[in-house]
């Protein structure tokens, strides 16, 4: 296998040794390879039939099922690109995305259409395109895709307030796991998760890992993502060997893991997406150790295609809990740190991440002026590099060990999320009854990271209960507007925003001249019983939401996994039962928590 070859054709060559080898396993069934590849080859005739090759960009709006994976690779073996699209975004955003790209054809599967309403593409259902292969013939000559062509187009947020897609050749999806294999020796026997929406890149990182190295992908259903406790039962029952996990997911899991140990299949956690903070993994290497499996932080971003540096974290690491190493880079890349004047900055001396290598995105879906800022061609170590610019800070030890220091600028990290306060303060400041807006984010403890926004309310939202509805307009805007980990998860008003002498924001302030909007306690008022009282109070405490009732969707509130985690805790703690999270997977309110509890007490349960 080389670079040259496109990652649909690597993927061919795994299916045509091992047809009989199971592919993916998924709530709606398994599937061999030979099965995916051939159900992929129907849909990619019809693609073709439409008209769809090299460059082409087509959307993708599916469920987590063998679909979404059939659709993923026939729209690569038509020659195009996908474009993931999240349908648990608002379809207003999905509409913005599609009319940005230019994607005129939507693949999909049935019960999500609904976010795709007046999205101006044509719809197809996956299923339908695969029965209905062979009615259309395709054209006397499909251009075939080659190695430089994209593979994929992944919109993170954007500084400028608008999301910006990133454009990935085949060729730097094939050079990822080319240049890591030394490290990693992927194969047959191992078994992944698709953890991550495929919005998120780490879902390339996942998809590919196992169906490049003729492994198996289990595809996590949507609920028990947010459930760690039934996320770690799937760890056991599907006998994973490499698992991959942002910081703040694992956080929950090491706890829900601790019930029964790791699974012995188990040989590898990969950390992405953010910040690893070492001292989180004390109680797992405390009783997991640190040899099987082995724990990796890789550093990564979209732009060099999902990682950039390695680094294997072990026991020793622990006495140093204040540092987040991410160590050496992929041997295809180098990474410079740089100074605001583009020099190298010396050993111990903080700098930019500047990335150079086979990794680097063609760069930027219509922004040429972004591309060329982000970017840039420098003269270093006696040669001309093209460069990412990547905002992110480091040291290099003397040793010359890189150790992840935070931001140069506003960008925050939600699950992985790379989100720009730009891009929702414009959102919110676009309402009537806001002069300005302001976001930013709180550490909650644990990897719990939560969106904050400071608004300053025109004169008549002032008045009266005005701030009051404000908010709640506001909430439901960021609902309308912008994908859930997006969403402030507080709003808060204040009269003007604090300046420090230099006439910029003085954040360490602006908390201090802030009141919550919300003073009331709905959902006390709302409390029919002692349990719903109890309950709410522990959710409001943990959300940090006062205005969250008894029938309020918890993750419209800035419920996370990790906070939901710490909601059941303190309620089993305090009631002295067993809820584990499975009760929220149709309804994810107090109230059903509330309801859960008085079920297990008046069935005589007790905890053991």
């Amino acid at each position: 296998m080389t670079e040259s070859m496109c990652v649909h054709e690597r993927f061919e060559i795994v299916a045509r040794r091992t047809p009989e080898r199971v592919a993916l396993s998924a709530p709606n069934g398994t599937v061999s390879y030979g099965e995916l590849d051939a159900r992929a080859d129907r849909v990619a005739r019809r693609l073709n039939a439409m008209g769809v090759g090299p460059d082409v960009i087509v959307g993708l709006c599916a469920d987590r099922s063998v679909e979404m994976i059939v659709g993923i690779l026939g729209i690569l073996k038509a020659g195009a690109a996908y474009l993931p699209l999240d349908p648990t975004y608002p379809a207003s955003r999905i509409a913005w995305l599609l009319e940005d790209s230019g994607v005129r054809i939507v693949l999909t599967t049935r019960g999500v259409e609904a976010c795709l309403a007046g999205a101006g593409a044509t719809v197809h259902d996956i299923r339908e395109l695969e029965t209905g292969a062979g009615r259309e013939d395709p054209p006397a000559a499909v251009p075939k895709a080659g190695a430089d062509n994209l593979a994929y187009v992944i919109y993170t947020s954007g500084s400028t307030g608008k999301p910006k897609g990133v454009l990935i050749e085949h060729r730097q999806v094939a050079r990822l796991f080319d240049a890591t294999e030394p490290w990693f020796g992927f194969g047959r026997a191992d078994v992944w998760t698709l953890f991550h929406s495929i919005s998120f890149d780490f879902s390339v990182w996942e998809i590919w890992g196992a169906l490049l190295h003729g492994g198996r992908l289990v595809i996590v259903p949507a609920d028990v993502t947010r459930d760690p406790i039934r996320f770690a039962d799937l760890l056991h029952a599907e006998a994973v060997t490499v698992l991959n996990q942002t910081p703040s997911a694992f956080q929950p899991l090491i706890g829900a893991v601790s019930r029964r140990g790791a699974p012995a299949s188990l040989r590898l956690v990969i950390f992405g997406g953010e910040a690893l903070r070492l001292e989180a993994l004390a109680p797992w290497i405390a009783r997991q150790g640190d040899v099987r499996p082995a724990l990796i932080n890789m550093y990564g971003i979209t732009e060099t295609t999902v990682h950039v540096t390695y680094r294997r974290i072990t026991a020793a690491d622990l006495a140093r809990p204040a540092s987040s190493p991410i160590g050496e880079p992929i041997p295809d890349l180098e990474v410079y740190l740089l100074d605001e004047a583009g020099s190298p900055s010396p050993p111990g001396v903080p700098g930019e991440i500047c990335v150079a290598g086979a990794g680097l995105a063609r760069g930027y879906l219509n922004r040429p002026e972004l591309t060329a800022e982000r970017f840039v061609h420098r003269r270093l170590a006696g040669s001309d590099r093209r460069l990412y610019r990547s905002g992110d800070l480091a040291v290099r030890t003397a040793e010359g060990e890189l150790l992840y220091l935070g931001r140069a600028d506003r960008q925050i990290k939600v699950r992985g999320f790379r989100v720009e306060p730009a891009e929702i303060e414009a959102c919110l400041a676009q309402h009537p009854s806001v002069v300005q807006a302001l976001v930013t984010s709180r550490d909650y403890g644990d990897g719990d990271v939560r969106i904050v926004s400071y608004i300053v309310p025109s004169a008549e939202a002032l008045a009266g209960a005005g701030v009051e509805r404000l908010a709640g307009e506001l909430a439901e805007r960021a609902k309308q507007y912008l994908p859930p980990h997006m969403r402030p998860s507080l709003i808060r008003p204040i009269a003007a925003v604090p300046l420090t002498v230099n006439g910029k924001v003085d954040w360490d302030a602006i908390d201090r001249s802030a009141a919550t909007v919300a003073s009331g306690e709905p959902a006390a008022a709302a409390a029919q019983s002692d349990t719903e009282r109890i309950v709410s109070q522990i959710g409001r405490e943990i959300l940090a939401r006062p205005d969250i009732s008894l029938h309020d969707d918890l993750f419209d509130f800035g419920g996370t996994s990790l906070s939901v985690v710490r909601m059941l805790s303190s309620i089993n703690e305090r009631f002295q039962v067993s809820l584990n999270g499975s009760e929220l997977a149709e309804e994810p309110t107090l109230a059903r928590l509330a309801a859960c509890v008085d079920a297990q007490l008046q069935s005589g349960y007790v905890r053991a």
